[in-house]
């Protein structure tokens, strides 16, 4: 056993040590021009397949495809969850954990260099949900919606009062960041996640039964319209646009479609609770976390069933009955995409900008969080994704975006990962903002030919 531990312990050294040789000869030939805060370049090829820079500045650290390159706006920031960007370029960030007593904070470039150099802090509130719409900055708590007024070089003009527009959200621990979208009418829409992974009697117990009717899905599970306008509004103001969602942390307003578009988080744990039926591979990719195009009335099936992206079905869940083959009708929408399962789908934009080349116009992009219970397969997310679209319609394969969020594969396997992207945001200019929640880092993605 000594003599096999001390072989394991030379070959991690050696492997380390070839490791810092290899990165550094990437280092070296891998410099960017653009001033030493630009990211490795790509292929060419769609994929985030170039090599980072070795240098301190977060943004090196990301791959993207040739032609992209990356700034990092502020770093070691906190929990930053959700980013909205304002009109006149002022970026806004949620934090999930305050900062110096703060929710939200604005981040100004001044100097054109990519990064924030003017900072200022609001909002006695922790959260997660931020957007902005007519002249309104919107945020969140996990049980309540705030709007702050702008002007039009997007300063808060209230920053001590905001007005409360929802409030009394149900928060029961699991599920419970709201995030928020709205659209062109003075709907605001909220995500109420679901506080249960199937809707079992006991949640997450092996052997137990799910209830029938899911009573969860009376005050969860679904996304709730309010009107953006109208203070102090609760529940009963409010109205249950779409249901059977377990939870959607991403969702964003479609004005190409006129149309709200969520990511599912879908449910957990098909092996540990049922391993006659799904083994621990099948239970790693499955279910699909799917995207939806919803409509007023929209039911997308949870808990009742999943959608299994390999057999291209809505298969019964196993609480009622399913067996992993049996399917379920039309009483539950299909997904219009569907990715592998447990990243933790956690942000959702739709670009609609000239910066990026045309292939991107009206394609959405995801940040994948990255899993935790894919074990013991390699654990799975932890990038940015794009999916084209053609006449309002996913079309075409989806394709890694922005890459090594996590540091490298074996941190992406093991979990234990540098960043977790988690928000997304359109600047004016059409540069791509993204956020991570672990370290607090924002960084902004740009194209130049």
């Amino acid at each position: 056993m000594q003599q096999f531990i001390k072989k394991e312990v030379f070959r991690k050294a050696a492997c380390l040590t070839a490791g810092l040789i290899l990165t550094g000869l990437v280092s070296f030939a891998g410099r960017n021009n653009g001033g030493g805060k630009v990211s490795g370049r790509g292929n060419g090829g769609g994929g985030a397949k170039g090599q980072p820079a070795k240098t301190t500045d977060a943004a090196s650290q990301l791959k993207l495809p040739s032609g992209f390159s990356a700034v990092t706006v502020v770093e070691n920031f906190g929990r930053t969850r959700h980013i909205t960007v304002g009109p006149g370029g002022a970026v806004f960030v949620k934090l999930s954990k305050l900062k110096d007593g703060k929710g939200i904070y604005r981040l100004e470039d001044t100097n054109g260099d990519g990064k924030a150099d003017k900072i200022t802090g609001f909002g006695n509130f922790p959260g997660t949900g931020v957007a902005i719409s007519n002249g309104y900055l919107y945020a969140t708590t996990d049980e309540d919606v705030y709007r702050f007024q702008l002007n039009a070089k997007d300063e808060v003009l209230n920053p001590d009062q905001p007005e409360k527009i929802v409030t009394g959200l149900l928060s029961r621990h699991e599920h419970e960041a709201k995030t928020i979208a709205l659209d062109d009418k003075g709907n605001l829409f909220v995500n109420i996640g679901a506080y249960s992974n199937a809707c079992q009697l006991q949640d997450r117990t092996k052997g137990s039964p799910g209830m029938k009717p899911c009573k969860i899905l009376d005050s969860a599970g679904g996304i709730w319209e309010f009107k953006a306008g109208k203070a102090n509004q609760t529940y009963g103001d409010g109205h249950r646009y779409a249901t059977g969602l377990r939870n959607c942390v991403a969702l964003f307003w479609n004005k190409s479609t006129n149309s709200l578009f969520v990511m599912q988080h879908g449910r957990d744990q098909l092996h540990d609770l049922f391993p006659d039926i799904w083994d621990t591979k099948q239970s790693a990719e499955l279910p699909a976390e799917c995207m939806y195009e919803l409509h007023d009335g929209s039911n997308c099936g949870w808990p009742y069933m999943f959608y299994d992206q390999l057999q291209h079905k809505k298969i019964l869940a196993p609480e009622y009955g399913g067996d992993g083959k049996k399917t379920v009708g039309d009483e539950a929408q299909d997904p219009a995409a569907a990715y592998p399962g447990h990243m933790a789908p956690n942000g959702l934009v739709f670009y609609t900008g000239s910066q990026f080349p045309e292939k991107y116009r009206n394609g959405a992009f995801i940040a994948f969080h990255g899993s935790w219970n894919r074990a013991p397969e390699p654990q799975k997310g932890y990038f940015v994704v794009f999916q084209p679209f053609k006449n309002g319609k996913p079309s075409g394969q989806w394709e890694v975006f922005a890459d090594n969020f996590s540091g490298g594969p074996e941190k992406a396997a093991s979990g234990r990962v540098d960043y977790r992207p988690c928000g997304l945001a359109q600047g004016p200019d059409g540069s791509l903002y993204v956020t991570d929640d672990t370290k607090g880092t924002v960084w902004k993605i740009s194209y130049r030919k």
